[in-house]
């Protein structure tokens, strides 16, 4: 058991920094344009300052805040360290990665970065810790309106984007890339990212048996 939970950790953990540095790819990638919630962050990092990173903290605080009050219920240990951990890994990688000064380069950090940030959902989303504040939130909104997910989840995108776009926050033809491809590529990484981890299980599990 003991060695389950720190596979489940590694993948958790390693999941968000690989989806944090998919996000600060994109970011400065920025050209191209960015995802709803980051042209959301980027904006109000523009008008109010603070970094990217401690913007998707505090706005996943106020969602799982709302969340918490409407459900009556604490959300899970993994929720609160997704929010934590994303924003802190963010910043980090904004911070590391150099700038971008050529148009190929830009479209090679896009790139990377959106599968970056499809892998890192399915890494930490087959760990089973808890979903991030933002589906969190689409979830409720789900079960309280009855309404599809696909719905409520692009309604939220949108009103984001928006939002996003009156602060301020870089929009462009990559922002539509990343609504379409994101979800594609996530239905590809989570069953590969949930066999590996199986495998992984199985294989402790029959060492402990030949042992």
């Amino acid at each position: 058991m003991k060695k389950e939970m720190i596979l489940r950790w590694t993948f958790f953990i390693v999941g968000l920094m690989v989806l944090a540095l998919g996000v600060a790819l994109t970011v400065e990638g920025q050209l191209l344009g960015i995802g709803p919630w980051d042209v959301f962050h980027f904006g109000l990092s523009m008008q109010f300052g603070l970094t990217i990173g401690s913007w998707s903290i505090l706005t996943g605080l106020l969602l799982l805040t709302i969340a918490s009050i409407i459900m009556r219920k604490m959300p899970r240990l993994g929720t609160f360290l997704n929010m934590f951990l994303l924003g802190l890994f963010t910043d980090f990688f904004i911070w590391l990665l150099p700038s971008i000064d050529s148009f190929i380069g830009v479209v090679l950090s896009f790139i990377v970065g959106v599968t970056l940030i499809g892998y890192g959902i399915g890494l930490y989303v087959s760990a089973d810790f808890g979903s991030g504040p933002r589906d969190g939130i689409m979830i409720l909104l789900v079960e309280k309106t009855g309404w599809s997910v696909q719905w409520v989840r692009n309604g939220m995108e949108i009103l984001v984007l928006m939002l996003g776009w009156v602060l301020g926050g870089p929009i462009g033809i990559g922002t539509v890339l990343i609504a379409f491809l994101l979800g594609p590529i996530v239905g590809v990484s989570l069953p590969q990212c949930d066999a590996l981890l199986k495998h992984l299980l199985v294989k402790e599990d029959r060492e402990k048996l030949a042992a």
